[in-house]
């Protein structure tokens, strides 16, 4: 095996021989010098390798000059050399295969028993995952699946509300219909008790056919929560809203008082969500806002630069204790089935928006509805 730094070494050995820097007897044992008649033709040089005695050579001839050097050494030097990085890039290899099967081992044993744990988790026995067994690398893993877990309760929990509430809702006017038919039924009754009995029985059947239309709404939004998110100016949108609102105000005799900023604000939302909060809150405020008072909707960049939606009236208030956007929970003396808040919060968890009703605090009776949107800011003008 002949290195490249070899050959250059032996040639500038023959070309200090002949500029005579180097005499033949100065040489060492490795290394014999035999000059020659120069038949070579000039700037030629011939380089071979041979073996002799069990020993290996390498010879120079660089015009007419020849030196022979002994590599015997040097090869075995480097035979051992390439045997022992042969032997330690098996081990090197063998290391880590056997590091890659420890660590997928220790890998797959928490992934393991998260999976366990899942298996045996069903609808009616949610239960969180607990980490004390963990390693502390999985907790995080951990902790978001149980965000999770809690999520899906809490939506089942809300839909058995709901499914119970929505029945007794009906149950109720079911009951007074079929009481007064089987009262009408006992004996005959003049004409205008029956025409009573009618007027009562259609009362009943409107306040089914909303709580039905509630619930088919709650259907959309669910499907409308899977409605995919699209670049609109949502100031445009209030706008438009805000249009059809205060004509409603002024045949009510309120007053709907319109202050949106930025001037624009694009933004990637869904529409159809947006549209329902936006509309049960305009609703409230003028459900509970008496005659020949104001409602206010507006809309402005908050600290985090978020656009916030507020809706302001001069109502009656709520009460902070309870849970508003619970089902079927009915604020004030006015009319409803209690879904429109649970709509509009369920509709804001779906967008990440952030939904919150509180009473005013500035001396003045009602409630300030807000909206903060959470989503990507594409441009603000």
């Amino acid at each position: 095996m002949v290195l490249r730094g070899e050959i250059q070494d032996l040639k500038q050995i023959a070309k200090n021989i002949e500029s005579r820097e180097i005499q033949q007897n100065s040489c060492s044992s490795e290394l014999s010098i035999v000059c020659k008649s120069r038949l070579q033709t000039k700037n030629e040089i011939v380089l071979e390798e041979i073996s002799e005695n069990g020993r290996e050579f390498i010879i120079l001839h660089s015009n007419g000059i020849k030196v022979k050097r002994d590599i015997t050494y040097k090869n075995s030097v480097i035979f051992y050399i390439s045997i022992l990085l042969a032997l330690f890039s098996i081990g090197l290899l063998a290391l880590t295969y056997l590091y890659s099967k420890v660590l997928s081992y220790d890998v797959q044993k928490p992934i393991n028993l998260l999976n366990k744990y899942l298996e045996n988790i069903n609808e009616k026995a949610l239960h969180n995952i607990p980490t004390e067994k963990l390693p502390q690398d999985f907790h995080l893993l951990a902790e978001t699946i149980n965000n999770l877990i809690n999520r899906i309760d809490f939506f089942i929990g809300t839909q058995k509300e709901l499914f119970i509430g929505a029945s007794h809702e009906l149950k109720t006017p079911l009951a007074v219909i079929r009481l007064k038919n089987q009262v009408l039924l006992m004996r005959k009754r003049e004409p205008e008790e029956y025409m009573e009995a009618l007027r009562l029985t259609n009362q009943k059947v409107d306040e089914m056919n909303k709580v039905v239309s509630d619930v088919l709404n709650i259907g959309r939004q669910e499907s409308a929560q899977f409605e995919p998110p699209v670049e609109k100016d949502v100031i445009q949108l209030l706008k438009t809203q805000s249009t059809d609102f205060t004509l409603l105000a002024k045949a009510q005799n309120k007053e709907l008082i319109v202050l949106l900023e930025p001037t624009n604000f694009i933004a990637s939302i869904q529409e159809t969500l947006l549209k329902q909060i936006t509309q049960n809150f305009l609703q409230n405020a003028l459900k509970f806002t008496p005659q020949n008072k104001k409602i206010e909707l507006k809309s402005y960049i908050n600290s985090n630069n978020y656009l916030t939606i507020e809706v302001v009236d001069e109502g009656v208030g709520i009460d902070e204790k309870e849970d508003i956007f619970a089902p079927f929970n009915r604020t004030g003396n006015k009319s409803g089935v209690g879904l429109g808040l649970f709509l509009a919060k369920s509709g804001a968890d779906s967008m990440g928006a952030k939904i919150s009703v509180k009473n005013r605090t500035d001396g003045i009776n009602g409630t300030i509805a807000s909206l903060e949107l959470k989503n990507r800011l594409i441009c603000i003008i």
